[in-house]
């Protein structure tokens, strides 16, 4: 079955992926994931602190923490899977995000100096009314130059990163199951 994310990102250079047991509907589960962000956890809110704070000391950097509303909204199929992205030089510090209006504007962009990544979930049914969400992260680097730039940047947030994924499953599975 093709899924969302192998049509917005079917060749990728990274992928990240999570799984948690949720005991709820899978519209639940999405609209829960709609309103997840960043600050309601706090150590998440610190480690992604952490990240942006060198370019906050330099000068480069104003901006909000990074969170869901940066992620431009690619597609949601029913209550089977939703997906967001971002385009950007992930590894600079003030992540050299690229504004992506649209799924359109996504999926045309051909430079190759900045990486694109997609952030999706999907939903499989379980039993007993439990359900499955899965959350897979794709990054594509488009050429080989640039994956040597963001590999180390990859490899050295990737703990962290994943450190983060399970506490978003789990604060949305706590949403989710509450309702």
């Amino acid at each position: 079955m093709m899924t969302l994310l192998d049509d917005l990102l079917p060749r990728f250079t990274f992928r990240e992926r999570h799984a948690v047991v949720i005991h709820a509907t899978g519209r639940v589960i999405l609209d829960c994931i709609s309103r997840y962000r960043a600050h309601d956890d706090p150590l998440v809110r610190f480690a992604i602190g952490l990240r942006e704070k060198p370019a906050r000391l330099l000068g480069l950097s104003q901006r909000r923490m990074l969170d869901l509303d940066d992620f431009t909204p690619l597609g949601r199929v029913g209550d089977r899977e939703m997906a967001m992205g971002l385009i950007g030089a992930f590894w600079r510090m003030d992540y050299g995000l690229v504004d992506i209006p649209s799924r359109a504007d996504f999926a045309a962009c051909q430079r190759r100096d900045v990486c694109r990544l997609v952030m999706g979930f999907r939903v499989e049914p379980g039993v007993t009314g439990s359900s499955l969400l899965v959350t897979e992260t794709r990054v594509s680097c488009p050429t080989p130059a640039l994956r040597r730039r963001f590999a180390p940047y990859w490899y050295m947030i990737r703990p962290v990163s994943g450190l983060i994924r399970r506490r978003m499953l789990a604060h949305i599975r706590r949403q989710a199951e509450a309702c």
